[in-house]
């Protein structure tokens, strides 16, 4: 259930062709699940982002958690992402570009 919560989280702001940060998602979790406690920097948020950018990839719909970004510094997605791009093959040799062709790509699916 978290993990539906979390997909939906995500497609509501690739809709919006927008990002949202960890903390954001973390607190909108946190809402939806009273007594869960999601952290920002909480190793099972990430797993669970990981979950559902998997299912979403596997379906042809892009790696979804590229929306959901670092609030200081960078602005980009962390390891999981990079991780998951480099799983299914995209071309990482500019992490930047990878970075923001995935994020067109999932704008473009929910938009």
């Amino acid at each position: 259930q978290y993990k539906a919560t979390a997909t939906q989280i995500m497609i509501q702001r690739a809709t919006l062709r927008g990002m949202i940060t960890y903390s954001e998602v973390a607190d909108k979790l946190n809402a939806a699940h009273p007594g869960v406690d999601f952290e920002p920097h909480d190793q099972r948020l990430w797993e669970l982002l990981g979950d559902a950018a998997r299912d979403e990839a596997n379906a042809g719909r892009g790696i979804l958690s590229v929306v959901v970004v670092h609030k200081h510094g960078d602005m980009e997605p962390g390891n999981g992402f990079y991780e998951l791009a480099k799983y299914y093959k995209r071309n990482l040799s500019d992490k930047q570009k990878c970075f923001l062709e995935e994020l067109h790509r999932v704008h473009e699916q929910w938009s």
